[in-house]
This record gives C-alpha cells, structure tokens and sequence, in this order.
C-alpha cells in the first residue's frame, strides 16, 4: 500500500501543477486545453480516492492498536469484526486505484464485438458457445450494456457453431477485452450416455468497434453477395435475400450478417463486424513495435492461447494467465464476470506499474 499512497502523492503535485495552468488567464485558448481540463478531472478522482484509502488505513492502525489493549472479550470480537471490514474495504480502494494509474485507452469506451466460434468437442462445443453467449448476455444486462445479435449459426440442439455480437455501451470494451482466446470446459456432455466427463472448447475474440473515420473501406475492394437467411437445420428459411456476405478482398476478410430482417440492415451490420476486424488488423501489423509493452500484459493476446477453464464437477473456474480460482462456477456463468475481470485488471495494472499487491484469495 506504501507504494501505492506514494503513486497518490505524485498524481497529487500533477494535480496541482494543472490546477495552476488552469487558473491562468487564457487558460481556455490554450491548445491543450481539453487534454488538461480532462487530465484533472481524472486526477481529481484519482486523489479523491487515495485520500479514501488513507483514511481507512488510518483507522484500520487504530483498531489494530486498539485490539492489542482491549481485554473484553465482547469488545475484541466487535472490533475483529471491524478491523476485518475496513481491511476489506482497503484491498478493494487498493485494486480501484492500482487500475486508475493505468493511462487511459481510449478503446475501452468504445462498444465490444465479440465473436465465439465452437472448438473442439463437435456438439458439446456449440452447447459451451451458447453458454459464452449467455454468460457475456447476462454479464451486459448487469453493466447496463445492450447487446444486439449480429451473425449466428445455430444448431439443432441450442448450441452455436459461431455467434457474432455487439455489446453495447460507454466502457463495454474496456470490461471485457481480456475476454479473447480459448475457453476450455469440463464436463458431462448432454450428448453423452455413459456419464463421463469430456473436455471441450470455443474461442472468443472480442474487439473494439471502430469508428467510420477510423477505417477507411474503398467500395471497390468489397464483394457483397446476398443469400436467404435460415435457421437451424434450415427452419425458418425466408423468402427473400436478406443475408448479407462482405468480402474484403485486399485482405481476405469475409464477415456475414443474417440476423437483421432487412437486407439493409444486414449490409451496415456486416459493415461493422469488417470495419473491427480490420482495424485489428492493424493494431496486429504495428504490434511488433509495441512487443515490450505487450511483455507486460496479461496473457499474450493470441486467440489460440488457453485463458481459462470452466469445471462443472468441481464448480469451479480458473483465469490461466492469473493463477486465479474461484468455486462459483454458477454465478459466473449467469453473469458475474466481475469475479474474474476486477482481478485481470488489477493485475495488469500492477505489472504495468510494477506495484506489489496481495493476490486475490481462491
């Protein structure tokens, strides 16, 4: 904690070196003016907040020294009680802050796109992709986000061979990029007979969605194809032409949006999934210049690296690139995500900065 009340006071000069800058006349015209004018608010928070912490260190030092003289035994389990509360609630202000160093990503505003693709394990896959997607659906009504189905490919038995959506929301981006690679699950498949237990996979890639002016896309190098969309097994088969198939053709990039009644909707839909892929594509060719910073990030990023593995038999989950366990399988899965992603940020925070701080307890 010393080192991170210490990270507070230097946040806490800046503070008022921008304060001062602020409150000089002209202040307004400067060019830098908006970056400033953000800047202190964040710091404002950022003090604010490691004041907080202090306090509660503070009090946390009395009721240790209080502990050591009180002989009432009633007395000493009320403040136990308290001292354990107030510990509590420093390891969290502690976790908060460590994030808040980090410098701000401006992707983390933006929406999410994530797409989850069925592994290994035929059926039983498709089932653990459709319980992704409920899990992220559960976890973006929790957050307030929205989430809107892009693409699907159900199967007859509920599963998805792939799934395409949008989470919706300031921040959705933010919450779940560490989302991305390959989920494993343990369990006794429903297609299975004889009870035993099988392993099987989906893979998850979550991007941020980029903006128009972000991506610039030649209409020229797009070859739009449109078919009837159809449901599983070819239920539901419609009419008319209304999926839409984007092929980008420098890159190969193929996106597909059925999801939408409309042929119209389907193309802009399509154009967003493309318009973040290719983007990535991009943070993908300039990340040989960013592999330092990348050294310092949780996991690797690569979409075939094992990040973390659901065990039904043991109700248990456990986060790979942390070390992290947590035995509340249930509650993860109907969306209490925050138990995994609060740990991965503090985490990463602590790397970045390199700060030392308890891990989080299994």
């Amino acid at each position: 904690m010393d080192k991170i009340l210490a990270r507070v006071d230097d946040l806490a000069r800046e503070l008022r070196e921008i304060e001062e800058a602020l409150g000089q006349p002209g202040a307004a015209g400067r060019p830098d003016f908006p970056d400033l004018s953000r800047r202190y608010a964040r710091l404002r928070e950022i003090v604010a907040k490691g004041e907080e912490l202090r306090r509660i260190l503070a009090e946390i030092a009395e009721e240790e020294d209080l502990l050591d003289e009180e002989e009432d035994e009633d007395l000493r389990d009320a403040l136990k009680e308290e001292l354990e509360r107030d510990r509590a609630q420093a390891e969290r202000l502690g976790q908060e802050l460590l994030r808040m160093f980090l410098p701000e990503n401006l992707d983390d505003r933006k929406n999410a796109i994530l797409e989850i693709r069925a592994g290994a394990g035929g059926e039983e896959s498709a089932l653990f992709a459709a319980d992704l997607f409920r899990m992220y659906s559960r976890y973006a009504e929790r957050r307030g986000f929205q989430v809107r189905v892009m693409d699907s490919h159900p199967t007859p038995l509920g599963g998805f061979k792939q799934i395409v959506f949008a989470v919706e929301g300031s921040g959705a981006y933010g919450r779940l990029r560490y989302e991305s690679g390959v989920h494993r699950v343990q369990r006794v498949p429903e297609t299975e007979a004889s009870g035993r237990i099988h392993t099987s996979t989906a893979t998850v890639a979550v991007l941020p969605e980029a903006e128009e002016v972000e991506v610039d896309i030649d209409p020229a190098d797009l070859k739009i194809d449109t078919f009837r969309a159809s449901g599983p097994g070819g239920q539901h088969m419609q009419k008319n032409e209304t999926a839409v198939r984007i092929t980008h053709i420098p890159t190969g990039i193929v996106v597909s949006c059925q999801d939408e009644r409309s042929q119209h909707r389907n193309r802009e839909q399509a154009l967003r999934v493309l318009r973040a892929k290719l983007r990535d594509l991009e943070e993908q060719e300039r990340a040989a210049e960013l592999r330092e910073a990348r050294r310092r990030q949780i996991g690797s990023g690569d979409r075939s690296e094992k990040i973390r593995t659901y065990n039904f038999p043991q109700a248990r989950v456990t986060d790979h690139r942390i070390g992290l366990t947590v035995h509340q399988l249930a509650a993860v899965l109907d969306g209490d995500l925050d138990l995994l992603i609060e740990p991965l940020l503090a985490e990463e925070a602590a790397r970045a900065l390199a700060v030392d701080h308890p891990r989080p307890r299994s």
